[in-house]
């Protein structure tokens, strides 16, 4: 009998039923095919292609020669296969079948393990705001109070560091998506011409962004360093992502906000620092804004909830199915299945022992963002 096949028009049917988390960064990012064949903790290399050659066209009759160039990568690794389980024994199907039936119930069990991995996956790329670019807004106050200056801000960021601007997308936190539904100038159908926030509560696309709503958007707990400054003599350039701190106390994390005295942008710290000394903190692509001085005063922000704005290939998803030995394994059925709500493809397989089955759910994954300058941060 194969059981599989007879579930699939209840798996189908349970997915309006069971409850489910907000996933707006899955749908969101760039799905990367190439790595499906690595194993997991395998690198798979992204090449990025570095900034083009451009020089004086001179007239000539020999023909230039090329200027090399450096291709550089990102590895991608599948860092995670996780399986979601469940099983019976003979006595407990057919009590079931008395009452609600076996496989109606299996169906519901099999979503729930679906919203679990899905739920991990989305946790995980939520966590990728640590290799974002810059931030905007204000930490602890949510965003879209009163305008929808914010994306607008976000824009400009991305624009700046030279992000594509037809695939542009911006996840939020609920809180955010609450303030940005009581906006009137999205909600009065003849200002926004569409009634789709007022009647239905979707979020209209703002300013090139697809805008969209995650339950694991990353709640930040600041790092403890206090009156650290910079330590170089010579100060540092436009586009310099190194930088040398000293006198302050406390620790600089991965992942923190941070001002320089004299430069209203605000950076990321892709690197930290463990504090009480003079070490380096790095910051992320495209690096300082402005100059930055000897001794200028380093600034490390609040809490905050990491709302982000992104071009959708910055950051890439990889999924497969768990890699099976060569002549497969025990299991006596095996499909794959898909989540209409992520778009994610899970593995479903039967093992059937004495008297007795057992269901897996199951999906591998790695996450990783592959240019921080088209990723950049609303403070919530």
């Amino acid at each position: 009998m194969n059981t599989l096949t007879d579930l699939i028009p209840d798996l189908y049917s349970s997915i309006d039923k069971v409850s489910r988390e907000l996933v707006g960064f899955i749908p969101a990012v760039g799905r990367n095919s190439s790595a499906e064949r690595a194993a997991v903790g395998e690198a798979v290399r992204v090449p990025i292609t570095p900034t083009a050659n451009v020089g004086d066209t001179t007239p000539s009759m020999a023909i230039p020669e090329p200027t090399d160039q450096t291709i550089d990568n990102v590895a991608i690794y599948i860092t995670k296969s996780r399986t979601a389980e469940f099983g019976y024994v003979g006595e407990e199907q057919l009590g079931l079948d008395n009452g609600p039936g076996t496989s109606s119930i299996q169906a519901d069990q099999i979503m729930q393990a679906v919203r679990s991995l899905a739920n991990e996956i989305e946790l995980d790329l939520a966590a990728e705001y640590i290799s974002a670019s810059r931030a905007y807004g204000t930490a602890g106050v949510t965003p879209f109070a009163s305008s929808l200056d914010d994306t607008a801000q976000l824009r400009k960021i991305l624009v700046d560091n030279g992000a594509p601007i037809l695939d542009l997308n911006m996840v939020i936190d609920t809180t955010a998506g609450a303030k940005m539904r009581t906006l009137t100038n999205l909600t009065h159908v003849n200002e926004a011409n569409d009634d789709s926030m007022l009647r239905r509560g979707v979020l209209l696309d703002v300013h090139g962004f697809a805008i969209r709503e995650s339950a694991q958007v990353a709640n930040v707990t600041a790092g403890t360093g206090a009156g650290y400054l910079v330590d170089n003599v010579a100060g540092y350039a436009v586009g310099d992502t190194v930088i040398t701190v000293g006198t302050g106390t406390g620790a600089i994390l991965a992942g923190d906000v941070i001002t320089f005295a004299g430069d209203t942008n605000m950076y990321i710290v892709a690197v930290g620092f463990a504090g009480d000394g003079a070490g380096t903190i790095t910051i992320g692509a495209n690096g300082l804004r402005e100059p930055l001085a000897d001794t200028s005063a380093i600034t490390i922000g609040a809490d905050f909830v990491a709302n982000m704005g992104f071009d959708r290939t910055a950051i890439q998803l990889v999924t497969r199915a768990p890699a099976l030995p060569n002549g497969g394994d025990a299991a006596e059925d095996r499909m794959m299945i898909t989540d209409a709500i992520s778009g994610l493809s899970f593995e479903v397989a039967t093992y059937r022992g004495y008297r007795k089955v057992r269901y897996e759910i199951s999906i591998a994954w790695g996450v990783k963002v592959i240019k921080p300058e088209h990723c950049v941060i609303l403070l919530g």
